[in-house]
Formats: C-alpha cells, structure tokens, sequence
C-alpha cells in the first residue's frame, strides 16, 4: 500500500477521467469488431452516492454477450473483502472506481476475455488516503490455439515491460494462482495478469503502469477475435462451449472478488452479474473423449504455463 510520500501526487479526479475515457474507446473497438448496432447503455446510482454506466452488447453478429462497465461507488464502511488482508483500514469510508469487462462471443472457438482496472481508496476524506491499484485480464477459451496464447502473453509482457523488469513474471504468476477454480483442480482459462495492492512507485508510477495495461486490452484481444470469429462450427462444438462457460459461471459466483465486493457493497445486482454468460450448461460428472480437441484443452492450455518460451 502507499506511503505518505507517495501520495503528494494522487488524483482521483485523473483516474475517473481515464477510466471513462478506457470504456469508450472498448466499447468502440468491441463495436466495431462485432459489425452491429453497438452497445446499449444504462446510467445508474449508488445508494451511498456515485454511480456508473452500463454497456452491454446482446445478441451481436460476433458477440453474444458482451458488457463494459464503469463504476464510481462510495460507502461508509469497507466491506470483508477489501478490508479481510488489510485489519489496518477496516471500518473506514471509502470510494471505488474501476473499469470491468467480460466478452462472449458467438463462435465457439473465439475465447472468452476478461478485462478489470480499479482503485480503491480508503479514508478519501483523509489527508493523506490509502489508495491502491488492482486489475489485469484474462484469457478463456472453450477450444485450445497455442498462437492465441502467445499473442495475448507477448501483449501483456509489452504493457508490463516499460515499468518493472519482473511484471509480467509476477502478475501472470498471480494470474494463474487467482483464476484457478479449486473444486476442477483446473484455471480458469490461458491466464494473463493480475495484480492488487499495486502503489509500487508511488502515484504517476502505479497509475501508468494501470493505463499501460488498460490501453493494450484491445491489442491483445482484438486479433484473437478476428481470427476465430467466423471459424465454422457445429451444434456439438456450441455444447461444448456451453458446458466450458458453466465453469466460468462457477468462479465468478464462488471465488471472484469483484462478484464479492460489488454485493457487500450494495453494488447494483445486474451491473455486478453482467459477467454471466448468456447460455451455460452442467453435465453430470461429464468427460471428452480421450484424444479429442476438448480433451486437449484441459490437458494442454488449463493449468500453469510458459506460453512464452521459446
């Protein structure tokens, strides 16, 4: 967490603007990948005071469920999980803001991608606040491309590089620690970044660093659509895809931290869940076929890996 010193040039006024100028130009870039009407918005309020806009995309030509949030929320007293590894800071007020995205595409085999940036600051009345930066993304596809993985790390290691030598090293570390669901003993997904707490050089230094990794959202992840999106398919691939998206449905509803905080905090419930996937599917205690594409992706891409070796 930050120092006093650190925080002589925080702004959160800088952030705000940021983050709401990083959700338009996602929800341009998604729009136009999709081809269709683009996104519809939803302004809303916080019962403690700020609020947020909605974007979701449904029903897309490309994407299925696609939805961009921005939020700005405050509360009087931090919930249990921004203050359970922080004892010192507990009960005080606060405010968060933040930029969240989850995209599911029609196309079984374009993958799922996940984006968060945020800031938390605790005490914002104070002097001196405490502040910290989280956020990273996330690759989840239902059928496996090794070349779709190197893309997306070698983007992820290029927004690190500029600012630590070992952040992308940590963070996909990280990455594959968090998104990994216990009850599968399987990741979520190919990985990517994740980091929380981040104040590391103080504000100009954490905050570039955030806008580095929001900025290359879209490269990382636009190629990939491209490439898959009008791959053909047929209606077993598409229940495949339903039954890999259940798997997504059950971190976000047991493990993740966003789901979490934006409930205990009093979070508007369809903004929060807007993360769900339009179709899932369960099978009962279901395998693939040995030797097959969906056999692979759990073999090959779920668990840890160095998808940047040489």
């Amino acid at each position: 967490m930050s120092t006093e010193a650190e925080t002589d040039a925080f702004s959160l006024v800088a952030v705000l603007g940021y983050f709401r100028a990083l959700q338009d130009s996602i929800c341009a870039g998604i729009a136009a990948a999709d081809g269709g009407a683009g996104f519809h918005e939803d302004s809303w309020e916080h019962a403690n005071g700020g609020g947020g806009r909605t974007r979701v995309l449904e029903g897309g030509a490309v994407i299925e469920k696609g939805g961009v949030n921005f939020s700005h929320v405050r509360g009087d007293k931090l919930p249990p999980s921004a203050s359970a590894s922080r004892p010192g800071i507990a009960g005080r007020s606060f405010e968060a803001t933040g930029v969240s995205l989850v995209i599911h595409p029609r196309n079984p085999f374009a993958p799922t991608s996940h984006m968060n940036v945020r800031l938390f600051v605790a005490g914002p009345e104070d002097p001196d606040p405490v502040w910290w930066f989280g956020g990273g993304y996330d690759l989840t596809p239902c059928y496996g491309f090794e070349d779709d993985c190197r893309h997306w790390h070698q983007t992820a290691r290029a927004a690190c590089s500029p600012f630590g030598d070992d952040y992308y090293a940590r963070f996909k570390a990280w990455c594959d620690e968090y998104f990994l669901i216990p009850h599968r003993n399987e990741t979520r997904g190919v990985g990517g970044l994740f980091f929380d707490d981040f104040s590391d050089g103080g504000f100009d230094h954490a905050f570039g660093f955030v806008r580095s990794v929001g900025d290359s959202y879209l490269d990382a992840y636009l190629p990939i659509l491209a490439r898959r999106k009008d791959l053909p398919y047929t209606d077993p691939h598409v229940a495949y895809q339903r039954y890999r998206r259940g798997r997504y449905v059950e971190f976000n509803l047991v493990y993740d931290r966003g789901t979490l905080f934006g409930l205990q905090s009093g979070g508007r419930t369809e903004s929060i869940l807007m993360s769900m996937p339009p179709a899932a599917a369960w099978r009962y205690d279901w395998r693939p076929d040995p030797g097959t594409e969906e056999a692979r992706l759990t073999r090959d891409f779920l668990r840890p890996r160095d998808w940047l070796a040489s």
